[in-house]
């Protein structure tokens, strides 16, 4: 196998990713430096197609009172899944939230609404908590403290497809630019059993508007029975791992339930009150579990806008270390992520071997200190130079930008 295919697990920890230890707890990772960076960089990107798509971001809290989940139904159908309420000394109950949509509820029906703002974008890359059991935790795909980048769209009920088909091109888009693949998609659908809200009517409404937005959407899939949320069904967008096991990565849901519960309102342009529909949609669903296809597909070899040093730098002799800190210093300040590699740490083959998931490796020799340029390495084993050191940082600089999974100009 190649280092593609490596577990996820065992590469992050080589790599320096991340780790996890047993005084914080199990399926309680904590993310080092290098990984802070990929994380970051994927966060920049959702926040940033989301600006672009005509999202609003908001911050809420990780904890509610109990009544909220109560209100929501979290309590009643999802009580197995919850860390158990923290009981203050005047007998308040607060609850670490499962799920951002009970607060986003919330917001939503903080002040008056009308038909204009429809489609209402809410869009909040939180945290949120599941008490999962030890047995099923593993890595960063089964975790208990998710940073989750959710949105939730209030819309009318004319809107809901047009705005499923929305969310499902912002997925292929962002699959597109991380340079993974989807393995399928999936129409999740309740199963038998009382874990699900009893509204035969709604159920049918939602999984029609769903199934109409694949269809337009040209996208094949199949129905999943038992897979839906607890108040309404959803397309699963599923990836696999290198051995072949699934995952949900990311997720666009129809709910009628909860703003029927929080008595969710809008005016309508015949000035009467409307309940809108919520559309609970995921593009890359949680970080952990993004980072760790990532991982698993590129073997540690990221995007170069995601790779946690996109440039190293090499001088040949330590006599053109200041040459190799003076080119760092450029692609700082051209906000590229850099390291320096100094003769200390090996000969020049060596360093290249040790950093060669590095996309570019910028090596400063006498020829290239004395004329202000570097000679580019690729990680792909293409060269270039010597190039001026401001040439080279604006191509660096210009794919890391354009957030493509190649490594120069013209590259696919």
């Amino acid at each position: 196998m190649g280092e593609a295919q490596h577990d996820h697990r065992g590469l992050g920890r080589r790599l320096e990713l991340f780790d996890t230890d047993p005084l914080i707890g199990a399926g309680l990772p904590y993310w080092l430096p290098d990984g802070a960076a990929v994380r970051h960089a994927l966060e920049e990107y959702i926040r940033d197609a989301e600006r672009r798509a005509g999202y609003q971001h908001v911050y809420s809290p990780v904890l509610g009172k109990r009544e909220l989940y109560e209100l929501s139904g979290h309590w009643s159908h999802y009580a197995d899944d919850m860390f158990p309420p923290m009981v203050l000394p005047d007998g308040e109950q607060l609850l670490l939230r499962p799920s951002l949509c009970p607060h986003h509820a919330v917001i939503f029906r903080s002040r008056a609404r009308s038909y204009r703002e429809l489609p209402l974008r809410m869009a909040e890359l939180g945290a949120m908590f599941r008490a999962e059991l030890s047995g099923v935790l593993g890595g960063l795909t089964r975790v208990r403290a998710i940073q989750l980048n959710d949105a939730h769209l209030f819309c009318t009920l004319d809107q809901v497809a047009g705005e499923a088909r929305a969310a499902l091109e912002m997925i292929r888009d962002a699959y597109r630019a991380l340079g993974i693949e989807a393995a399928r998609y999936r129409l999740s659908l309740p199963g038998p059993g009382g874990k699900y809200v009893a509204a035969p009517d709604k159920w049918r409404r939602a999984t029609a508007l769903l199934r109409r937005a694949l269809e337009e959407a040209g996208l094949p899939h199949e129905a999943a029975e038992g897979e839906a949320a607890f108040y309404g069904p959803k397309i699963d967008v599923q990836v696999a791992d290198a051995a072949g096991r699934e995952a949900t990565l990311s997720t666009v849901q129809v709910d009628l339930h909860q703003p029927e519960r929080f008595g969710l309102r809008y005016t309508g342009p015949d000035g009467a009150g409307h309940r809108p529909v919520m559309v609970h949609r995921a593009v890359i669903g949680s970080v952990e579990r993004a980072v760790a296809q990532l991982i698993e597909v590129h073997g540690g070899a990221f995007p170069v806008w995601l790779a946690p040093a996109q440039v190293v730098v090499c001088a040949v002799s330590a006599a053109q270390a200041d040459g190799a800190e003076a080119f760092a210093a450029r692609c700082r300040a051209a906000g590229l992520r850099v390291r320096v590699s100094g003769p200390e740490r090996g000969s020049l083959g060596a360093r290249v071997r040790q950093d060669r998931l590095v996309p570019y490796q910028a090596v400063v020799g006498e020829r290239e200190a004395a004329s202000g340029a570097v000679a580019l390495r690729l990680r792909d084993g293409r060269r270039f130079g010597p190039l001026p050191q401001a040439e080279a940082v604006a191509r660096i600089r210009a794919v890391a930008e354009a957030r493509v999974t190649g490594l120069w100009e013209g590259d696919r």
